[in-house]
């Protein structure tokens, strides 16, 4: 292929020295590749002149074919460096607590059955941190809310509630619904998700604010924190999924939500591991909590 490739740049730049130059070889071994391509061919390919080279009319007759066949050439080998990233790639993904607790471990089991030498690399963290890794390049993607970021596509992958956390005998327990403006006084324990949280979102839109007495970056420790008489919360239904703490849960009013989706600088510029994971989940949306 290298005698196409070859041909190819001498017509680009219309000179066996510039391509020469350009290819990292000597003028006489351009010239002898050539000369062996049109001996093969038995057609000559190229007129020299002292200002340059052009094709003959039979090289412009061939050449079209000639840069298709360059083209699917290179499709091979990138086709090629695909299938090896499938096998020695690296996936790095920026996710939540909830969405490692409750939706990695089945995904990752089964990507790694499919792939097993691609390896993961993940790093935890919030909305904030999440996206500043995806910008600097630290992460390949991450599970974003798109409402939190900005100058990143977004894919949006799902909605979920929010609940109201209590300790059992707090007296809003009694509540199945509890309006915001009440717990609006209670001492409130914020969970950390940089500069956009949904629950504040939702108190600013009835005109008011939490009574924000701890400040933490871990859902568990705030169920603890909770269960202990310590204080209220608003975390994400999904967190709450298989927990064993001593805490009422109970929907608000007005209800808050929360939309997760995955975030990357540019799809096309994906390894092709990521864009893999990414099908998988997407494939598995339905059977998601």
């Amino acid at each position: 292929m290298n005698r196409y490739i070859a041909l190819q740049k001498i017509v680009e730049l219309g000179s066996f020295s510039k391509a020469a130059q350009a290819m990292g070889y000597s003028q006489s071994a351009m010239s002898q590749m050539i000369s062996s391509l049109e001996d093969e061919m038995s057609i000559k390919l190229i007129n020299r002149f002292r200002t340059g080279a052009k094709l003959t009319l039979e090289g412009e007759e061939l050449y079209p074919h000639i840069e298709k066949l360059i083209y699917q050439y290179y499709s091979v080998w990138e086709k090629t460096k695909e299938i090896k990233g499938l096998e020695t790639g690296t996936i790095r993904m920026g996710t939540l607590a909830s969405i490692s607790a409750h939706w990695l471990p089945n995904l990752l089991k089964e990507f790694q059955e499919q792939y097993p030498g691609v390896e993961f690399v993940i790093h935890q963290g919030d909305y904030t941190s999440i996206y500043e890794w995806i910008k600097t390049g630290a992460i390949d993607f991450g599970f974003v809310n798109p409402k939190a970021v900005t100058g990143i596509e977004t894919i949006v992958l799902k909605e979920g509630a929010m609940l109201a956390i209590l300790p059992e005998n707090h007296p809003l327990s009694l509540y199945d619904v509890i309006p915001l403006d009440l717990l609006a006084s209670e001492p409130f324990i914020l969970l950390e998700e940089g500069h956009y949280y949904e629950p504040l979102e939702a108190f600013r839109s009835i005109g008011t604010s939490p009574n924000i007495k701890y400040t933490i970056h871990d859902d568990y420790a705030i169920m603890t924190m909770v269960e202990a008489g310590l204080g209220v919360s608003i975390l994400a239904e999904l967190v709450l999924h298989r927990t064993n703490y001593k805490i009422k849960l109970c929907a608000t009013k007005p209800p808050i939500s929360r939309t997760i989706a995955i975030g990357y600088k540019d799809k096309s510029s994906l390894p092709i591991a990521c864009k893999r994971f990414i099908e998988l989940l997407r494939s598995h949306l339905d059977e998601l909590p």
